[in-house]
C-alpha cells in the first residue's frame, strides 16, 4: 500500500528544518568564540588600600602613608633592599650597616643615630598590627631604589638599580580615535575587561603567553592585553646604579704585602729594644684587648713604649682584640647593639690613645649558635674604625666540621666587611690529638687555603696565610697494649738542639713537605716534624703561588732569627 505523497513530503520538511537548526546552532557557537566579551569587571587590589609591587608581582603587606611619608614594611625592605638589616627586639632597635655607616632606629622615636652622632627623622618607625614600618625617605640615602607611587590608587611599584623594565604603548587608531583598548583578567577574549586603557597609554610587560601579554598600568592594575593592541615598538628602561663612596683602602706597607707577627702578651708587654733584628716585619699585632665580662668592658694591657719602639722601625701596630676563647662571655656580649657598641667605641679609645693603625679580631671558641652575632658585630665596628683610618682584620680557622673551633665563622660574610682575613693554618694535629703528626703539613696547608678561596670566594688580594713558629714534639708510649699519646710544643730552635745532640739525621718526607725525625728513649719512641726553613720557605711559595696579601706568624720569639730573611726576600 503506498503513503500519500502529502504525508511523505511533510516528513523530508521536517527532516530537513532539524538539520537547520542543529547547523545553526552549531554556526552560532563556532563564530561565538570569536565574539569578544564585553562583561566588565572592577579591578581590585585584593583588599589591599596601598598595595606594593615589584616586578610585576604584589607582596604580601601594603605600604602605610604618602608621598614623603611613605613607609614599607620592615620584612619587605630586608628582603628586597638589605638582607643585612637586623630588628632587635629587646631594644627594638632597627640595625642597619652599609660599606661606611651604622644606622640604629628606634620604634616610635624621631631621632636616629648614625656612626653613633644623633639626626632627626620626620616621620619614626611604626607598629601596624604588629608589623613593623620603615620610613622610606631616610632609606634612600642609603639604599638606590625609587617608589612610584600612584596620586590615583595609592599602589607603590618598587624599583631598584640595575632592574630592567620593558615599557610598551597601546595601538593607535587615527579612524577611531575615541576606541580603547580592553585589559583583561586572563589571557582570552571572553575574559572580564578590568580596564577600558586609552590609546598610546605606556604600559609595563612582565611576561607574555602565545598572542597574549600580562601588563601592568602604572596606577598598578594589573591584566592582559592582546599583542597586536600594542605598537609593534618597545623601549627598555634599565635603573641606573648610583654612585657608591670609594672602597675604604687599608694603609700598604711600602713592598705592598704584609709581613705580620703576633706578639703574645700575658701580663706585661715585652721590651722591644732588646728584640734580635727582624728584616722585612712590617706589622705587629700585640695580644693586648681581652672581653673581660659579658657586659662587653674589656681588658686593656697595652704598652705606649711598645708601640714607640714599632712606630721607629716603621712598622705598623694592629691591636689585637680576643673574646679570651669563653663561649658564654661571648654569647652574652655579642647579644646586643648596646654591647657590641660599648665593645667598639673601647676600642676606638684605644685605637686613637696609643696611636694604632689597626685591629686584629681574634674570637675563638665561639658557640655557633653566635655565628650571625659575630658577622653583625664585624659589620657594625668596621665603619667606624674605617671612619678613623684603621685597617681591621679578622683570624680564622680552617674549615672543619667542629662547631666551636670552625663552623661559627661565616667566611663569606665576613669578608665582606674586613680589610684581610688571616687563615691560621695550623694545628692541623692539635695538642691532645690523638695521633701524631704535623702541626701544619703543606698539603693540608694548601688544600685549607684553596678550599676557603673558592667556597666562600675569599679574594687572594685580602687572604694572610699564618704560619706556625712553633712545633711539636710527640711521644709514643706503649701502656696495657695501647699506644698513648702526648704532646709538648716547642720553639723552632728546639729541635736543632735536639738533632745536634742526639746526632740525628732528618729525612725529608715529601707527602707532608717537611723534614722529619725520630728517636728512643727508652720505651718511648719521639717524633718531631720539623719547623724549620724548609718548611717556612714552602709556606712562603704558597703565598707566591696564589698571589696572597701577605703573611703573618705565631708567634714572636719561637722562631730562629734566619726565618726572617728568609720571609722578607720571598714578600719583595
Amino acid at each position: 500500500m503506498k503513503l500519500p505523497v502529502r504525508k511523505k513530503s511533510r516528513k523530508w520538511f521536517y527532516l530537513l528544518s532539524l538539520v537547520a537548526i542543529i547547523f545553526g546552532a552549531g554556526a552560532v557557537l563556532y563564530f561565538s568564540q570569536f565574539i569578544p566579551s564585553n562583561d566588565h569587571e572592577a579591578p581590585t587590589f585584593n583588599g589591599n588600600v596601598k598595595p606594593v609591587f615589584y616586578k610585576g608581582a604584589m607582596l604580601d603587606k601594603p605600604a602605610e602613608g604618602k608621598e614623603e611619608g611613605l613607609k614599607l614594611p620592615f620584612a619587605t625592605v630586608k628582603e628586597l633592599l638589605d638582607p643585612t638589616m637586623i630588628y632587635e627586639e629587646a631594644s627594638e632597635s632597627t640595625i642597619i650597616t652599609t660599606q661606611d655607616k651604622v644606622i640604629r632606629l628606634r620604634t616610635s622615636q624621631l631621632t636616629g643615630m648614625l656612626n653613633e652622632k644623633p639626626f632627626n627623622l620626620k616621620f619614626p618607625l611604626e607598629k601596624v598590627e604588629g608589623a613593623l614600618y620603615l620610613p622610606m625617605e631616610p632609606l634612600k640615602q642609603l639604599y638606590s631604589f625609587e617608589l612610584r607611587e600612584s596620586k590615583d590608587t595609592g599602589a607603590v611599584i618598587l624599583v631598584k638599580e640595575g632592574d630592567s623594565i620593558e615599557w610598551a604603548k597601546t595601538a593607535v587608531y587615527t579612524d577611531k580615535p575615541t576606541k580603547t583598548i580592553p585589559m583583561r583578567t586572563g589571557p582570552t577574549i571572553k575574559s572580564p575587561i578590568l580596564v577600558d586603557v586609552s590609546q598610546e597609554e605606556e604600559v609595563m610587560i612582565w611576561s607574555e603567553e602565545q598572542e597574549w601579554y600580562k601588563v601592568q598600568l602604572t596606577n598598578g592594575y594589573q591584566g592582559y592585553m592582546k599583542k597586536d593592541h600594542l605598537q609593534q615598538e618597545h623601549r627598555k628602561e634599565i635603573i641606573p646604579e648610583q654612585q657608591t663612596p670609594p672602597p675604604f683602602v687599608p694603609v700598604k706597607p711600602i713592598n705592598g704585602k704584609i709581613n705580620l707577627t703576633w706578639e703574645q702578651v700575658v701580663t706585661k708587654t715585652p721590651d722591644a729594644t732588646k728584640f734580635v733584628p727582624m728584616p722585612g716585619l712590617n706589622v705587629v699585632s700585640p695580644t693586648w684587648f681581652h672581653l673581660e665580662d659579658g657586659q662587653g668592658n674589656l681588658k686593656n694591657i697595652a704598652d705606649p713604649a711598645y708601640v714607640k719602639w714599632a712606630h721607629s722601625q716603621n712598622i705598623q701596630v694592629w691591636g689585637l682584640f680576643s673574646n679570651g676563647f669563653e663561649p658564654k662571655r661571648t654569647t652574652e656580649a655579642l647579644a646586643t647593639y648596646d654591647k657590641r657598641m660599648k665593645m667598639i667605641k673601647q676600642l676606638l679609645s684605644f685605637a686613637q690613645l696609643y696611636s694604632l693603625q689597626g685591629i686584629n679580631i681574634d674570637f675563638e671558641n665561639v658557640n655557633v649558635k653566635d655565628k650571625e652575632e659575630l658577622v653583625q658585630f664585624v659589620r657594625e665596628m668596621v665603619p667606624l674604625m674605617h671612619e678613623q683610618g684603621l685597617v681591621v682584620s679578622i683570624d680564622v680557622t680552617p674549615k672543619s666540621t667542629n662547631e666551636n673551633w670552625s663552623l661559627f665563622y661565616d667566611r663569606k660574610a665576613l669578608i665582606e666587611s674586613v680589610d684581610y682575613m688571616m687563615l691560621m693554618a695550623y694545628d692541623e694535629h692539635w695538642a691532645s690529638s690523638p695521633v701524631a703528626g704535623s702541626v701544619a703539613s703543606l698539603p693540608w696547608v694548601e688544600s685549607s687555603l684553596t678550599r676557603m678561596m673558592k667556597e666562600d670566594r675569599i679574594p687572594a688580594s685580602k687572604l694572610i696565610l699564618s704560619i706556625p713558629f712553633y712545633t711539636r714534639i710527640w711521644t709514643e708510649e706503649t701502656v696495657d697494649d695501647k699506644v698513648k699519646v702526648s704532646s709538648r710544643a716547642v720553639f723552632m730552635e728546639n729541635p736543632q738542639k735536639v738533632i745536634k745532640e742526639k746526632k740525628l739525621t732528618p729525612v725529608f718526607k715529601s707527602d707532608v713537605g717537611q723534614n722529619y725525625v725520630e728517636y728512643k728513649e727508652g720505651n718511648k719512641l719521639n717524633k718531631i716534624w720539623i719547623e724549620d726553613e724548609v718548611s717556612i720557605k714552602a709556606r712562603m711559595d704558597l703565598v707566591k703561588k696564589y698571589g696572597l696579601a701577605g703573611v703573618a706568624s705565631w708567634r714572636r720569639g719561637y722562631e730562629t732569627p734566619q726565618v726572617w730573611s728568609l720571609i722578607d726576600d720571598a714578600l719583595k
